[in-house]
């Protein structure tokens, strides 16, 4: 269990003359617990933003899950092509823990089928029939009652943004860190997961940055000190960079590189991306240090910003908070998605 205690005194007769926060000292502390000239504006979700990033499908019933054994079985059956709703279910300890980043467990995704599309999988229908549709009748929500086959949050803004996509990246959606990795798209993203609507290296290293992990833990609220990323808050307001052709290769480089090292240092040594990130910190593979700078260095370069500040994150803060608020305010044309 853990407790926090935290005392508010309305206009205190003997006022504190200093300020103290995580250790450092600030001139005061605001109501969002922030150092005072941080708050100056909020930032607020920019349209450009909208359908690229999702929480990942809630299934709201465990009868969806099911054993690896039970998967093979269904797969290699031949009375239907069972892969196209047998899926790997991916979850956030396998972002973050796995070597691989690959998916542990299965689950039986209907997706957004009706129910005489899913009687073409008689096997696994039978499954959910018994297994899910039980609890599911119980629920007080009429949707979850009524589509008991499919995953009770199915988001359907999701699938319809990653149709046609061969990967996609994905963050889990509470962690000691932002690691962000590829998926291969025929792989179900768990609701632990954050799934971003991108295939392409560019997109990638501009989540990779350390501009994106600032912002991040900017507008991320957290639990137990772990960062907790949220869709709405985190990217729906993050500002991206709107570079020229030759910057965006040059960011895809980066990208495509650092990521290349990264898979390879994390079967190499056997880690998943965690454990791999706290050595990088305690002074391992600085090698890919020097990635991580190289690919921040192109990314300020982007913004139009000098690359002394590439990995300063509350100075990347400041700039990404006045550039939400130039484009909120018409100041800042803003289409980086086209």
């Amino acid at each position: 269990m853990h407790v926090s205690i935290v005392n508010w005194v309305k206009s205190p007769s003997d006022r504190p003359e200093r300020f103290e926060l995580d250790g450092e000292p600030v001139l005061g502390i605001t109501s969002s617990l922030r150092p005072v000239g941080t708050d100056d504006w909020s930032a607020l979700a920019l349209d450009s933003n909208k359908g690229r990033c999702f929480e990942g499908p809630s299934p709201k019933s465990s009868g969806l899950i099911i054993k690896a054994e039970v998967a093979l079985s269904l797969r290699s059956r031949a009375d239907a092509d069972y892969s196209g709703v047998v899926k790997p279910y991916l979850t956030a300890r396998d972002i973050a823990d796995s070597p691989t980043q690959t998916a542990s467990r299965w689950t039986i995704d209907f997706g957004l089928m009706p129910l005489e599309t899913a009687m073409k999988y008689p096997a696994a229908l039978d499954i959910v029939r018994r297994d899910v549709r039980p609890e599911r009748e119980k629920n007080n929500r009429k949707t979850y009652r009524d589509l008991w086959w499919i995953f009770a949050e199915p988001r359907r803004g999701m699938r319809s943004a990653l149709k046609g996509l061969p990967r996609y990246a994905a963050a889990a959606g509470h962690s000691k860190r932002l690691v962000i990795t590829w998926i291969d798209a025929r792989t179900l993203a768990s609701n632990a997961t954050d799934v971003f609507a991108f295939d392409d290296d560019y997109s990638m290293g501009i989540l990779l940055s350390r501009a994106h992990d600032a912002w991040a833990w900017a507008q991320s609220s957290t639990l137990k000190g772990d960062l907790r990323y949220t869709p709405t808050t985190v990217f729906a307001t993050f500002p991206w960079p709107e570079p020229t052709d030759p910057q965006r290769d040059k960011i895809a480089a980066a990208s495509a590189a650092l990521y290349e090292r990264r898979s390879a240092l994390c079967i190499e040594h056997n880690v998943g991306l965690t454990k791999l990130y706290n050595l990088m910190d305690e002074g391992g593979f600085q090698d890919l240090k020097k990635l991580h700078k190289d690919l921040d260095e192109t990314v300020a370069d982007a913004y139009g910003w000098p690359k002394s500040i590439a990995q300063d994150g509350p100075e990347l803060v400041r700039r990404l908070r006045a550039l939400n608020r130039d484009i909120v305010e018409g100041k800042h044309p803003y289409s980086p998605f086209e």
